[in-house]
């Protein structure tokens, strides 16, 4: 009887790996690279930022564009010599006068520069007929106020407040931030189906590490907007101190009622106003350093 002398030791097995953890692991390569190659310092908030750099502010003017012409193609939008109209047109005026002096000053506070979006922006402002209580304003400069946040502000100090922030919005790039922060979900949700992770669990660990953290990270730009908007309005010659009244009557509308704030992309009424409140020193500063003609603004015009 013959025996193979092969048939005495165990015969080795291959060490091949799965084409699809490769594409898994060049998938997550190439989510690390586009987190850290399009990384940047904000310079009014001195923190770092996800960007695309592929993205132009000229890029993101042009999708706020198209996006300001859809809604007004579904609004109506009240006439410009409307008295309305032409107080909310005046209150954007003195707002974006003062955008270059509070981006220089915020951005020196954190030893850098300001990029000046604004110069590519070209500003418009509609008032649209409707209930809603809301304004915006877009990549570009084009803003829009909401006949039903009127009776709510009462006053163009509020109305300025609530201006500035849409405007810092669009100053601190916020629609490019969700964006890259959205790839980074999509190249994750990719990598995670590839890979055959069960999308409840795929949800479950993204979630643990912060990848799909749009509600915090949506209210940290409310804040931040907050802060800058509040600076606008104090330079340009409006009360900051009307900001606790305007959110004040905000929680008032909403009857105490709005999402609990882990729930929510925005901070709770009562965060707003304690948050704002800390930050009343420096908007008065901001006022006393930018505001030209501090004592022609003692009354808060009525709105109507």
């Amino acid at each position: 009887m013959q025996i193979d002398p092969g048939s005495q030791y165990p015969r080795r097995r291959g060490f091949g790996i799965s084409p699809r953890l490769i594409i898994v692991a060049l998938m997550l390569m190439y989510g690390g690279y586009y987190y850290f190659s399009n990384r940047q310092v904000q310079p009014e908030t001195g923190e770092k930022i996800l960007i695309d750099k592929s993205l132009t502010p000229q890029q993101e003017s042009q999708m706020g564009l198209q996006a300001f012409q859809e809604v007004l193609q579904q609004e109506q939008q009240l006439p410009a010599n409307a008295e309305i109209s032409q107080q909310v047109t005046e209150i954007a005026r003195r707002l974006i006068t003062v955008i270059p002096q509070v981006s220089d000053a915020l951005a020196a506070e954190n030893n850098a520069k300001s990029a000046h979006v604004e110069k590519n922006f070209d500003w418009n402002v509609a008032v649209l007929k409707s209930d809603q209580v809301n304004a915006f304003c877009l990549p570009g400069g084009k803003m829009a106020v909401y006949t039903g946040l009127i009776p709510v502000a009462q006053n163009a100090d509020a109305m300025a407040v609530v201006m500035g922030h849409e405007i810092s919005h669009a100053l601190l790039r916020h629609g490019a931030q969700r964006m890259a922060k959205q790839r980074l979900e999509q190249i994750g949700a990719m990598a995670g189906a590839v890979s055959g992770m069960d999308p409840g669990m795929q949800q479950a660990v993204f979630s643990a590490y912060g990848v799909t953290s749009q509600l915090p990270f949506a209210r940290h730009q409310e804040s931040q907007a907050d802060e800058f908007g509040l600076m606008l309005a104090a330079a340009a010659c409006f009360n900051p101190q009307e900001s606790i009244a305007l959110w004040q009557r905000m929680d008032a509308v909403s009857g105490g009622q709005g999402q609990p704030e882990f729930a929510s992309t925005h901070p709770s009424a009562g965060t707003r106003m304690k948050e704002l409140q800390a930050l009343m020193p420096k908007a008065m500063e901001y006022r006393a350093r930018f505001c030209k003609n501090p004592g022609g603004t003692q009354q808060a015009a009525t709105l109507r």
